[in-house]
């Protein structure tokens, strides 16, 4: 049996952990709003036609803040086509998905929403399509109290106070091809100065998260952040980070070894940042909004379930709803454990998606949700990761992979709050084939016990939750915890991932 050693100490802290780390991502994309989280003849639905079922899986995942309404579909939207009279609203073509929108369910219904889960809202500007002046229109809307034509209209619609949202995205990846109103660095870093100087005019309070690559393996990344912060530096507080990881031609060693590529593409726009911050003689730090994030097999969308033809606009298809293994929820916690690594800059971030659409809960229409394999670890860590992200000294065997050489075989994170004593550890085990055993020196944190121990593994890491069986994978104790004299000992089974709570 192979083994590992860690030691943990709450003196040396990586940084405090935002609650918005634990943050989701809802577009309006397949079935994620409609036959989602919105199916008004369904047996839960509440007066709103919101499935109570699926609010009570949000609520029990932690989500804190959601970033809606797109994503790809955003650098189309128009944001008036969401408010007002349901039967007054336009039916309007969506080009990012090839499908048809409703508007059934807009901003109003989607704060309403969210305050039955208890998340907050980020909001997402059109900066394909439309600019400074559009997003202007819908700031004051939202957030101005009263008094003016925008904001009286939104008492008008039902909304006597303000939204009062915090975070918005100045457009979602711009540096795509794909996207509608694509524009070079220069463009695209010259609108969003722009559009952010207006938006800080009428609301000095919001904070702003400027676009970055949609992915490491992008052209222009690296370039793309640096230009894009040379006109943006002073007047945004996030640049935000997307990334997805899939299995490639059956190379499971290196899909296992992801959070690594996270970790170099974190360091390497942190880096970038603060360049821009030297060049420019500053002392502000630009902190990461890691807002697309999860497992996503891209390479199956295309050309499988793809809606195409002039004449064909479906609402709500069924899209890009993949199935989730025990090996894709090990490498998910992987990644949460890659963001709480980064604590420090990584403030804010945003599981992509929720629901039915590359999400951890799944629903079928007129009958029952369930949780996928990687709801496990979201909840738990969003649950368990308090207080302060710290700093570990770990030493584990490695392995080699294809595409990133030499890795570790175990990643782990430790966190503590000071203020309850309560102090977590999140592991993962890459081995395919050996289980390891993690001897931690916990002697820095006192006089603790074993609070909790959650394993999720199965002898079939392929094995999934399904409509028809819906709880196939799950997590259990880890029963070989033990804790003697200030030293926790542990074993991971082969491609697990894993959580310790100690208090």
């Amino acid at each position: 049996m192979t083994a590992a050693q860690l030691t943990i100490d709450p003196h040396f802290v990586t940084g405090r952990i935002q609650r918005r780390l634990f943050g989701g991502f809802v577009e309006h994309l397949g079935r994620h709003v409609y036959d989602g989280i919105y199916e008004p003849g369904h047996e839960t639905a509440d007066a709103e036609g919101f499935r109570q079922d699926v609010i009570d899986l949000v609520r029990e995942l932690g989500v804190t803040t959601i970033r809606y309404p797109g994503g790809n579909f955003v650098s189309g939207f128009r944001w008036e086509d969401s408010v007002g009279p349901r039967e007054q609203r336009p039916r309007r073509l969506d080009l990012a998905w090839h499908s048809t929108e409703t508007n059934e369910v807009g901003l109003h219904e989607f704060s309403s929403w969210l305050d039955k889960v208890g998340s907050d809202l980020m909001l997402a500007v059109n900066l394909g399509t439309r600019g400074t002046l559009e997003a202007l229109d819908l700031l004051e809307y939202a957030n101005i109290p009263g008094g003016t034509a925008l904001s009286e209209q939104r008492r008008a619609n039902g909304k006597d106070e303000p939204f009062a949202i915090e975070m918005w995205c100045l457009g979602n990846e711009m540096d795509g091809p794909w996207q509608l109103g694509h524009r070079s660095a220069d463009d695209y870093g010259k609108l969003a100065s722009q559009t952010a100087k207006g938006m800080r005019q009428l609301d000095p309070d919001v904070k702003l998260v400027v676009c970055g690559s949609s992915a490491a393996d992008m052209p222009t990344f690296g370039e793309w952040e640096r230009v894009v912060l040379h006109h943006t530096y002073d007047d945004v507080d996030y640049i935000s980070c997307h990334a997805y990881y899939e299995e490639k031609g059956g190379d499971i060693d290196s899909f296992l070894a992801s959070a690594v590529d996270m970790d170099r593409f974190i360091d390497t726009v942190i880096a970038t940042a603060d360049h821009v911050g030297a060049v420019r003689h500053s002392s502000k730090k630009i902190d990461i909004s890691f807002d697309e994030w999860n497992v996503w097999y891209i390479d199956r969308y295309h050309g499988v379930d793809k809606v195409q033809g002039i004449d064909n606009w479906p609402v709500a298809p069924r899209l890009l709803e993949d199935v989730y293994s025990v090996v894709d929820a090990v490498v998910f916690g992987n990644l949460m454990i890659s963001l709480l690594k980064h604590a420090d800059r990584v403030t804010s971030a945003s599981l992509a998606q929720l629901v039915n659409v590359i999400a951890p809960i799944m629903t079928e229409p007129g009958g029952p949700a369930w949780r996928q394999t990687t709801f496990f670890p979201f909840s738990i860590t969003s649950r368990l990761a308090q207080g302060e992200s710290l700093e570990l000294k770990l030493d584990s065997p490695t392995y080699q992979t294809a595409r990133f050489g030499e890795v570790p075989l175990v990643d782990a994170v430790a966190t503590h709050d000071a203020e309850n004593g309560r102090s977590a550890v999140f592991l993962v085990n890459r081995s395919t084939t050996e289980s390891i055993t993690v001897t931690i020196d916990v002697a820095g944190l006192g006089d603790v016990s074993v609070l909790e121990t959650h394993t999720l593994t199965d002898a079939d890491v392929y094995a999934a939750n399904t409509l028809e069986n819906q709880e196939r994978v799950t997590v259990t104790p880890n029963e070989t915890v033990a804790l003697a004299d200030g030293t926790l000992t542990v074993t991971l089974p082969p491609v697990s991932w894993s959580a310790l709570s100690l208090g």
